[in-house]
């Protein structure tokens, strides 16, 4: 079952891949994790993270990502504005967006538009999993420590974990 789960992962790389995004500029990466070695240390460290910093439920989401067979990674790496002008990141004009710089968790800030293409791509890949039954759910603390281990190059990182069991470990937490 474990096979399939990847090649599903596969196939939400590519719903990722083709979503449609502002201006027809994709700033859009992707990465499929199906190592278990990769998957379990992506957990121990998210688990680890959460104790540190503290935060919470980075336990709680590293226990789902050692219960998965694959995670799915959808970032945004080195985007430029859309050029609307529209105000939308808090500036009147694109060009008053100040560059990107590190934060405590990722880089920003970024134009509004290309975080929605984060959205609609990540939207487009947990659509292709629910056609085809596999159990997910779009995680922001996957992708804190997917950066952080060097998992996927990318700016902004969210993670979806998938799973084929009895029981969907993403809800009911």
């Amino acid at each position: 079952m474990n096979e399939a789960v990847k090649l599903v992962g596969d196939l939400l790389a590519i719903s990722a891949r083709t979503a449609p995004k502002a201006g027809g500029q994709d700033y859009v990466v992707i990465e499929v994790v199906s190592d278990e070695k990769d998957l379990k240390r992506l957990a121990a460290e998210m688990e680890k993270y959460g104790a540190e910093v503290p935060k919470k439920n980075f336990d709680r989401d590293g226990r789902n990502v050692a219960n998965s067979a694959a995670v799915v990674l959808i970032g945004l790496k080195d985007a430029t504005t859309v050029g609307l002008n529209c105000g939308a990141c808090g500036n009147s004009r694109c060009k008053e967006l100040p560059p990107a710089k590190e934060g405590s968790e990722f880089k920003g800030p970024s134009c509004a538009w290309r975080f929605m293409d984060l959205g609609i791509a990540a939207g487009s890949a947990v659509k292709t999993a629910s056609i085809l039954n596999v159990d997910n759910r779009v995680m922001y603390r996957i992708g804190v420590l997917a950066r952080k281990l060097g998992l996927i190059d990318a700016d902004v990182v969210l993670g979806i974990p998938l799973s084929a069991t009895g029981k969907s470990p993403y809800f009911d937490r």
